[in-house]
């Protein structure tokens, strides 16, 4: 197991998402946590967590689970995820338990919790982030290995807790500041003609810095809206800040 300060330090100096995501499940199966699942949106509304195609997503769960819990939206209604959603911090996975024996679930809910126990994800812990806006909320949620009672998860939570709740603010810090693109990958051009809007410059200006006729400059623009599923250029110049693509210190090849 890695100290706290090596792990850590790790997760700081990481360059990608992919090499972030892989040292943090590492570390975390060394807990006994061998199934995690992270989601953060900047897209939440009052009646929703907004199209996950914005959604930063990334699991170590089987695609069996996932495609259930995800693609047929069984997500909406799982208890851990409300809890997540209304509050902050690092809950049991015992609280949903208990509300099981009291009876407070609802038979949708009360689905997700058959769902999970047929798939092994029956003791764990969830840590809900902190949010800066009401619109962002991020959360990780880490479910025990098969096998492993809710009892054996708060013995390691009673010795461990702290600093498995530091590596995982850390990690989620740290991926925030991380180019990640999901299924709205921009090309470089498009990136360069957004780039430049986002200094101001007009179509006209970035014609000539480019030397592109205008004409092929809105075609780019028109391209990166359709990519990042927006309506306007200002829309999409705010989405693409938001992924971290823009203004890359080492982009990739179109």
């Amino acid at each position: 197991m890695t100290s706290l300060v090596a792990q850590l330090a790790k997760l700081t100096n990481a360059h990608s998402v992919e090499e972030l995501w892989d040292l943090h499940t590492r570390q975390m199966a060394t807990y006994g946590f061998d199934r995690l699942m992270y989601g953060f949106t900047r897209y939440r509304t009052s009646t929703g967590l907004g199209d996950p195609q914005d959604w930063v997503l990334l699991s170590t769960q089987t695609e069996e689970y996932m495609n259930v819990f995800i693609n047929e939206g069984l997500y909406t209604y799982a208890p851990m995820l409300r809890w997540a959603l209304e509050n902050s911090g690092a809950c049991s996975w015992r609280w949903m338990l208990d509300m099981e024996r009291v009876d407070h679930l609802t038979p949708s809910e009360l689905r997700v919790v058959e769902f999970n126990k047929s798939m092994n994800v029956t003791a764990g812990y969830t840590i809900s982030f902190r949010s800066v806006s009401e619109r962002t909320k991020g959360a990780i949620a880490l479910t025990a290995k098969p096998g492993m009672t809710q009892d054996a998860v708060e013995q390691v939570w009673a010795e461990h807790g702290d600093e498995i709740v530091v590596m995982n603010n850390v990690m989620h810090l740290k991926l925030l500041t991380l180019p990640y693109s999901g299924d709205r990958t921009l090309t470089k051009r498009q990136r360069e003609v957004l780039q430049w809007v986002g200094d101001g410059k007009t179509t006209q200006d970035i014609a000539a810095l480019l030397k592109l006729t205008p004409a092929t400059v809105e075609k780019h623009l028109r391209l990166a809206r359709d990519t990042l599923g927006v309506e306007t250029t200002a829309q999409a110049v705010l989405k693409a800040a938001f992924y971290n693509q823009m203004f890359l210190m080492d982009p990739e090849t179109a």
